[in-house]
């Protein structure tokens, strides 16, 4: 078996159907609590699931690992991907970088990753999260961390011509119980959260669900702590020949969405986009030739 591609969660979710009662139990008990639950010994594995250290041993090999450690080394791998900085990244690639041009290895890199995120991506889930953008009662509100905040203010930029009620939140996390306060059951709120997860998303997420709020979440491959409180959630894979992850997977789901979005709710779209141009021509924000 092949898991270089999927993460150990994408194996044992892929394996649920084939699973025994017991061993559905198991893989129940180590995806509540992922990777951590994952780490352990065997026998505490076992323990904490309420099953025999057999059961254990059966599963990862029904999951295609050559044995528990082998599954354990995987796990251990993840979680050390999910920390890594941009040192560290840059390292990895430099290491096993082909002798090919920078521009070669970044294309066969992220058309790799477009090819395996649209493999796992589900085209039920994009469409409801479509639906859910398209619905205008609905308030919207974006948020993104460090570097992934400039995806969020795209989104955000696009979803606000095309719909009223959008909401892009601070940067400064302290003012985000305000942005929460306004919140009502139904909203949605986007957060974009890639490796190393932001602390403050989960908070955030966790205020917002006891708001009523719906959350949709675009993180990678591993997997946001945010992203086991949303609706729905876009795992893309992310990794690049660079010391910094790439966001063009990320911003391809996020483009189509955007023209979803429009599509479906054009006749009103292109009211907004027909007033939206004439306070241009107001403010004369565009530069005219001639």
């Amino acid at each position: 078996m092949t898991v270089a591609s999927k993460t150990v969660s994408d194996v044992i979710h892929s394996h649920l159907g084939v699973l025994t009662r017991a061993e559905k139990q198991l893989a129940e008990s180590l995806l509540d609590n992922y990777p951590v639950s994952g780490l352990g010994s065997i026998t505490t594995i076992a323990e904490n699931a309420g099953v025999s250290t057999p059961t254990v041993v059966r599963m990862v090999q029904k999951l295609g690992f050559k044995g528990y450690p082998d599954f354990q080394a995987h796990l251990h791998q993840e979680v050390e991907a999910t920390i890594s900085n941009p040192i560290a990244k840059h390292d990895r690639w430099a290491q096993n970088a082909p002798g090919t041009h920078i521009l070669n290895r970044f294309a066969d890199a992220i058309m790799g990753n477009l090819r395996q995120t649209l493999t796992d991506l589900d085209t039920a889930t994009f469409d409801s999260v479509a639906a859910l953008l398209s619905d205008r009662k609905r308030g919207l509100y974006f948020v993104g961390g460090r570097i992934t905040g400039a995806l969020a203010e795209y989104f955000f930029t696009h979803m606000q011509v095309i719909r009223p009620a959008t909401t892009l939140l601070s940067s400064n996390s302290s003012s985000w119980p305000q942005y929460v306060l306004n919140m009502n059951a139904g909203d949605i709120l986007i957060i974009f959260d890639i490796r190393r997860y932001e602390q403050e998303m989960v908070s955030l997420a966790t205020a917002a669900r006891k708001r009523g709020a719906e959350i949709i979440v675009f993180t990678d491959q591993w997997g946001s702590p945010a992203a086991k409180l949303a609706r729905h959630a876009f795992r893309v894979r992310i990794e690049a020949p660079s010391a910094w992850d790439s966001s063009v997977v990320t911003l391809f789901i996020v483009e189509a969405l955007i023209e979803a979005v429009q599509n479906s709710t054009w006749d009103e779209t292109k009211e907004r986009m027909k007033t939206l141009e004439g306070l241009f021509e107001e403010t004369k924000l565009f530069r005219k030739p001639g």
